[in-house]
């Protein structure tokens, strides 16, 4: 066999392969086997029937036909070893002769993995959010734990604004009620906009046996987004009544004894998760500045696929989960559909970007992956989608997509080593130290965030 490789484009070439004809014996062979064991010949037992006489009856087109068609992914494969190229994608491959006996010529054009230079980017500086909790930081923390310690008890008034009623729902649409549109004995927090929209007007003021009617849209089941004729009957008025701020209710809501000794560690706690956002902020605006040094052809096939997947994984998953269609979603969003499409379009470059700068960078930093990083990566993922570790481990494996997972630990941790080496100030222009310990995990979620396989889970990317 000889090959050779044409550059069509940066990212694009094709390859024009001879073959000659002894080395298509063995997929004779199997070709003349494989008809053998589909076709009756009278007088011949079943797959004994002589290559002449198959010939003869299914004509030798057939048998080239088939054996061409289990050579070439064989031919192709031992192509682009040779031309030592990173193909992505199938390939487009037209046969330009066949010659019975004599060769086999086929071209195959297929995207291939642009080469890119990767600047120095020890130079990059970014500038994150200062880490700042302020008393009212402290106070509203403080006073969320409050709420969740609240009691209810029943009262003979009208209901106001914080009181929980118990209530029975009706809904109607076009006069008729739905099947799923009764609900008995739920019970609202007024104010909370947990239900539906316009529940809150109609039941300020209803003592215990007051009803009314409004209308809203319903946000799910079987006529989600349509408007609806509703009824609410309130069973019961309870007013909630919130703990004393004291250091009794630091001793019933937590470990601690006093309420000082609460609000310092609700203080930490902040000062904990705003750490954490401001380190995700610095590995996100660090791969911005390397994204904008490097340049980065993107195949259109590739980018066309990615787009198709990204828009498949919002119609298909989580917009059918929340009971919306995409028209739906654009109407929410106030976006038209070009404007969804230009913002999809980005991201998904976006997305193509980082995956080829990063990977080359995990080539020339010779970076590997340990089975402990790979672990602690499909623990988080596990936990993000839902399931189980377990039951993403087996979706994972069943997917064929460990290296996919893979590849994700590995592109955090070349975002990492540029992280490392970049200037990072807060606004304060104070130099921020960013936490080895989880530099590589948060590089890894902002990598996600970038290539937009955040919200997927392994179930879904296997099917993709």
């Amino acid at each position: 066999m000889k090959s050779a490789v044409e550059t069509l484009n940066p990212t694009r070439v094709r390859l024009t392969v001879e073959v000659p004809f002894e080395e298509l014996k063995d997929s004779l062979d199997a070709a003349y086997k494989k008809i053998n064991q589909q076709v009756t010949v009278k007088g011949f037992r079943k797959g004994k029937i002589p290559a002449r006489v198959i010939d003869q009856r299914f004509g030798r087109g057939a048998v080239l036909e088939e054996a061409v068609n289990d050579a070439l992914p064989k031919f192709y494969t031992e192509a682009v070893n040779e031309a030592e190229i990173d193909v992505l994608g199938q390939p487009e491959v037209d046969i330009t002769e066949l010659k019975d006996g004599e060769t086999l010529n086929f071209t195959a054009e297929v995207d291939v993995r642009p080469a890119i230079e990767i600047p120095d980017f020890s130079g990059i500086e970014v500038e994150v959010d200062a880490v700042e909790v302020t008393d009212d930081d402290v106070e509203k923390s403080v006073e969320q734990l409050r709420e969740r310690f609240a009691s209810t008890s029943p009262v003979e008034r009208a209901a106001q604004d914080g009181d929980v009623v118990t209530i029975d729902l009706e809904a109607k649409v076009d006069g008729e009620v739905l099947e799923d549109g009764i609900a008995s004995g739920v019970s609202y927090t007024i104010g909370s906009g947990e239900l539906l929209d316009g529940i809150d007007d109609a039941v300020k003021g209803l003592e215990a046996g007051g009803e009314a009617t409004f209308t809203s849209e319903l946000k799910g089941g079987s006529a989600a987004g349509k408007e609806a004729e509703v009824t609410v009957k309130v069973t019961q008025v309870a007013a909630r009544e919130l703990p004393e701020l004291d250091d009794e209710f630091a001793q019933l809501a937590s470990e601690f004894d006093t309420l000082d000794e609460l609000k310092a560690d609700s203080r930490k706690r902040l000062e904990n998760m705003k750490q954490y956002d401001q380190a995700t902020q610095a590995q996100e605006r660090v791969l911005e500045k390397l994204l904008e040094m490097v340049e980065v052809p993107v195949p259109e096939k590739l980018l066309e696929d990615e787009i198709n997947t990204r828009r498949h994984n919002l119609e298909h998953h989580q917009l059918g989960q929340m009971g919306l269609d995409l028209a739906k979603y654009l109407e929410i969003q106030g976006k038209t559909e070009e404007e969804f499409d230009a913002e999809t379009k980005e991201a998904a470059v976006k997305g193509i970007k980082t995956q080829f700068v990063l990977d080359e960078l995990v080539k020339q930093e010779k970076l590997n992956v340990n089975q402990e990083e790979l672990t602690e990566h499909l623990m988080r993922r596990a936990a993000s989608s839902g399931m189980s570790p377990d039951q993403f481990a087996q979706a994972v494996v069943e997917g064929g997509q460990v290296p996919l997972l893979v590849g994700e630990v590995a592109r955090g941790k070349a975002l990492a080593v540029v992280v490392e080496k970049a200037t990072v100030k807060d606004t304060n222009g104070v130099v921020v130290d960013l936490d080895d310990e989880d530099e590589v995990e948060q590089a890894t979620e902002a990598v996600e965030a970038a290539e937009g396989t955040a919200d997927e889970s392994a179930a879904e990317k296997s099917e993709g």
